[in-house]
């Protein structure tokens, strides 16, 4: 049930960047996450569990403490040389508090709280598959479209995405990797355009590139496909349209066949392979497990924002921007305290209070990704999108199932798109509010090609349409305001910058 898990998860992004080193030095201690307590017999029962270990960057501090690794009962998964990162797994219930004090590991900790074995679920919501009624209203009402079932995808519309392929559809010299839960290349509107030589399984930290390792592993991983043909379904008299239908898009599998949780190691293998094989944009709607923010003052959470955030630096580095969905709990992400009930996700939870300067959402709040909110088809931010002034960069459609009902043969206010086995369904969430600005950046770098990372987003920043602080946000109308949105017309906590728009990504 993969699927499930992938933007329930929340993607945050604080106002303030996290005062990392330009040398990918990991971030300084601070916050507020509440002690964990093992009892002795947890500790004599210790399970085998996952690590990442954190070095500096010399061959030689990386090869002892490779051999210290040993001596403290753990094995060598696999070594990312190039960013100091080591994923190691052990059954040591000290290994954690050994590793750290070995010299030249700048951090280290278990990437996750339950034993490698772990399996288990959480759900996001179902998707909403399109009926073959359904399907044949919106075919006809579609007659005059390229695309049979473009009738019902209101979301190119809002943010000109239609108008905007007539112009210029993308490059396929730009490609966009959806790091998810896998991505089926079958599906007739991804085949066209999927770039399997920019894919792979990266579950467990090594990446496989087999043929078909990069597909989900049952069609109830449904998401990373959804979020893939978001991006780029081709144009081609079948089904659906992406919103930049000529560029590439390729899949890299992060989420485990047990639990379907993306942890760590996978992310980091992830952004390396992305990175070295050439790819420009990283779509990420998730965040990664098993902690929905990361807290610096604990040894186990300092060292996952430590080894993620080394692997999305070097992509920048290459070359390779990152785009990440806000999140659905319609928090205000630039509040003083966030009430954390949900980590970690892989055991036993427990409520914590957390400060969302100091405990991090990764890889959203991590340095240089850009942060998606979602809107619907009324311009207005979604009723579950999470927010914050200096925290969301840009926002795009992610659906609106209760507030905004758009004029469309199916009357669906989510966002239709693929999913495997050649189907389509509707789903929500900002999960697809990442993907359409990710679109959005494709389109922007076909225009300009030697665009960097950072030039990106600006040029994302600047086209995009901010509609302003609306003067009330009372969906349900109860007479008290569901969320508080602070800025201007410029920048404010709802929208960023404001709302993509590929048309003008190709024309100006």
């Amino acid at each position: 049930m993969a699927h499930l898990r992938s933007r329930r998860r929340l993607a945050l992004a604080v106002p303030v960047v996290l005062s990392l080193t330009a040398s990918l030095g990991f971030l300084p201690a601070a916050a507020s996450a509440a002690p964990r307590v093992e009892s002795a017999a947890q500790a004599a029962d210790a399970p085998n569990l996952a690590y990442v270990v954190n070095t500096r960057l010399d061959r030689h501090t990386i090869e002892s403490v490779k051999k210290a690794i040993a001596v403290a009962g753990g094995t060598v998964v696999v070594t990312y040389e190039k960013i100091g990162v080591i994923v190691v797994h052990s059954a040591n219930p000290d290994f954690g508090k050994q590793i750290r004090a070995v010299r030249g590991v700048q951090s280290a900790g278990a990437t996750r709280t339950a034993p490698l074995t772990a399996a288990g679920t959480t759900d996001e919501g179902s998707a909403q598959f399109l009926s073959e009624e359904q399907a044949e209203k919106t075919a006809a009402a579609a007659a005059g479209e390229s695309e049979p079932l473009e009738a019902d995808q209101w979301d190119l519309r809002a943010i000109g995405a239609d108008k905007a392929a007539q112009i210029n559809p993308g490059s396929s010299k730009v490609t966009v990797a959806v790091i998810d839960t896998g991505v089926d290349d079958t599906h007739p509107d991804l085949a066209p355009n999927f770039s399997a030589k920019q894919s792979a399984n990266c579950v467990g930290g090594v990446a496989d590139t087999s043929e078909g390792a990069w597909r989900p592993y049952t069609a109830e991983d449904y998401h990373g496909t959804h979020v893939a043909g978001e991006i780029a379904a081709a144009r081609n008299g079948i089904g659906v349209a992406g919103v930049a239908p000529g560029v590439k898009v390729s899949g890299i599998k992060v989420s485990d066949p047990n639990n379907g949780l993306f942890y760590p190691e996978s992310v980091v293998c992830a952004f390396v392979f992305a990175a070295d094989h050439g790819v420009e944009i990283t779509n990420n709607s998730y965040y990664v497990d098993p902690w929905l923010y990361n807290c610096m003052d604990d040894p186990d959470q300092k060292a996952i924002v430590d080894a993620v955030n080394r692997a999305q630096l070097y992509a920048q580095h290459k070359g390779t921007l990152h785009l990440a969905s806000a999140g659905n709990s319609n928090h205000d992400l630039d509040s003083d305290a966030i009430v954390d009930a949900s980590s970690p996700d892989d055991g036993t939870t427990y409520e914590r209070t957390i400060d969302p300067h100091t405990c991090f959402d990764v890889p959203t709040q991590l340095p240089g990704v850009v942060t998606v909110s979602a809107t619907g088809v009324k311009n207005l931010k979604s009723y579950y999108s999470s927010y914050g002034k200096g925290v969301v960069d840009v926002a795009a459609p992610g659906g609106d199932r209760l507030y905004q009902i758009p004029d469309t043969p199916s009357k669906n206010g989510r966002i239709l798109s693929t999913m495997p086995n050649g189907e389509y369904a509707f789903l929500q969430g900002t999960s697809m509010a990442s993907p359409h600005a990710a679109g959005v950046a494709a389109l922007l770098k076909s225009t300009h090609p030697w665009a960097t990372p950072s030039q990106l987003q600006l040029l994302l920043k600047v086209q995009a349409d901010n509609p302003g602080c609306p003067e009330s946000y009372d969906q349900n109308g109860d007479g008290t305001q569901d969320a508080v949105c602070k800025g201007g017309k410029r920048v404010n906590g709802f929208y960023g910058f404001g709302i993509v728009n590929a048309l003008d990504a190709v024309t100006k």
